[in-house]
């Protein structure tokens, strides 16, 4: 066949999530960045062609009342109104909406239609457990605005998950009404053959009639590879971070995303004049955030241990407490132990909590689950849902006898009594309360920090970051530090060493 003979088919376009305004930051320096470092990138974001961008949920409700007096809804309505021609883009934890626990489907249906209403396009739902009966009623909450259900499998290595199951378990999301399909690797344990095997899988036995995104962290230093072959399988967008905030336990850069595409069968509508100019503004703002800097750069460890970044700090931090850091390896070691006793449940909130949790009481007890969490307990009898694999009988009979709670295999939230009235009443009592339907809900995601919260709401957003001042105080400190001579003490085998280095 001649060249001229050789036909050549139009690229397929990819769409690309950005994630800048949400999980970079929370992934990078736990969720502290201010809206007021976010509204000057804005009209460069919603000029940039992103098929998405995420913007809220997760752990952002959180940290707005919790370290920033900042109120989560009115982050909403102004990044709305800064966004006009984008896709806002939310992650929601299906049953747990953005707290820890289950709440009533009548809470879970206001939550949804006070986020429609505020500005929310797409809603990426999951479950800790990836079961379905988790995620039903958020999904038809989602429908029933007219918005779009993303249903998301989250992605996790053992025994019991197979690509089969993976493929089964978007099918029973697209019955429940999916517009489209995440693959959501929160550990950056998917590697490029399983992203490939899982994509097509679900392509093959659905087609298009479901759009497929894939979300990758880049901790272990493979997923950008992934991300391709997800592509060549078929996913219609990928998630990336511009790359003045991505890398370590955050994304892949958004840059190096649309750069790998060139000369392939692929291309992306994004405008790469407004993202550089979005990177640039976010370089600048980075350095503010310095001191909640996670220090993870590469992790392959996770590949054995399966144990994310912000999971393994919070291991450190209550053996720390416990005056026990040299348990750490101990408790590295016990959880894949306590991870299959529950059935093998992706670690990521708040399973990944529970199950660290309960390996450190392991640990330091001296026992086989001589002393259960309430959480696990509950994990193991079934209050969370049910796992793909089998909880261990042994271990549940225990959670049995210590808590006197007997097991139960239905829809956790169909214990759950109405609790809307009860929730409104008492946040009516509190102090700066404003009378609305989404201060009843921040009541309910966290009664213990929304008193607080309303109370010193008039005050005013806390920017926690460094101002200009101390970030030119710290870079100052450094450079004097490194033209003077250094002091090190070095410890080996239990002998200390003192060691002075003078700079060339």
């Amino acid at each position: 066949m001649s060249p001229r003979q050789i036909e050549v088919s139009e690229p397929r376009e990819v769409g690309i999530t950005e994630l800048v305004l949400r999980d970079a930051h929370q992934s990078l320096f736990a969720t502290r960045m201010a809206l007021e470092d976010m509204v000057d990138a804005c009209a460069d974001i919603d000029a940039a062609g992103y098929w998405s961008v995420e913007c809220w949920g997760g752990a952002t409700y959180d940290s707005c009342i919790r370290f920033l007096n900042e109120d989560p809804w009115e982050r909403l309505r102004t990044l709305r109104k800064l966004l006009p021609n984008s896709r806002l883009q939310m992650l929601l934890r299906g049953q747990n909406l953005l707290g820890y626990r289950h709440y009533n489907d009548e809470v879970v249906d206001r939550f949804v239609d006070k986020s429609a209403e505020n500005g929310m396009d797409v809603f990426r739902v999951f479950d800790a457990l990836n079961d379905p009966r988790n995620m039903a009623r958020a999904m038809a909450a989602v429908k029933k605005t007219g918005k779009h259900a993303q249903g998301t499998i989250c992605y996790t290595i053992s025994p019991v998950h197979t690509v089969e199951g993976y493929v089964k378990l978007a099918g029973q999301l697209i019955d429940m009404g999916a517009d489209s399909i995440a693959l959501k690797d929160m550990a950056a344990l998917l590697k490029p053959q399983p992203a490939y095997d899982i994509v097509k899988g679900i392509k093959d036995t659905y087609g298009d009639k479901v759009r497929v995104s894939v979300h990758c962290h880049s901790t272990t230093g493979v997923t950008q590879v992934s991300l391709m072959k997800a592509i060549e399988a078929g996913a219609d967008s990928v998630d990336a971070a511009v790359s003045s905030m991505s890398l370590g336990p955050g994304h892949n850069p958004t840059e190096s995303v649309v750069e790998m595409l060139e000369g392939t069968g692929y291309t992306t509508s994004v405008n790469m004049d407004r993202v550089l100019k979005v990177r640039d503004h976010f370089k600048k703002i980075r350095p503010k955030y310095q001191n909640f800097e996670s220090k993870t750069l590469v992790s392959t460890n996770i590949f054995s241990s399966q144990i994310p970044g912000g999971m393994l700090s919070n291991m450190e931090s209550q053996l720390r407490a416990q005056g026990a850091e040299d348990k750490l390896d101990e408790v590295l070691a016990e959880v894949p132990n306590v991870k299959a006793a529950a059935g093998h449940p992706p670690l990521v909130t708040p399973s990944s909590q529970i199950v660290g949790t309960q390996a450190v009481f392991n640990v330091l007890m001296g026992g086989d689950y001589k002393k259960m969490t309430a959480e696990f307990a509950d994990l193991m009898l079934g209050y969370y849902g049910e796992s793909m694999g089998e909880r261990d009988p042994e271990v549940a009979k225990k959670a049995q006898e210590q808590t006197g709670k007997e097991p139960i295999d239905c829809r956790p939230a169909d214990k759950l009594d109405p609790e809307w009235e009860s929730l409104k009443e008492e946040a009516s009592k509190l102090e700066g309360f404003d009378g609305t339907e989404e201060d009843v809900l921040t009541y309910a995601m966290f009664p213990g920090v929304a008193p607080t919260f309303f109370a010193e709401r008039p005050q005013g957003p806390k920017n926690v970051g460094l101002t200009e001042g101390q970030l030119k105080a710290a870079a100052e400190g450094q450079s004097a530090a490194l033209s003077g001579p250094v002091t090190y003490n070095v410890t080996v085998n239990g002998i200390t060493s003192t060691a002075t280095v003078i700079p060339a």
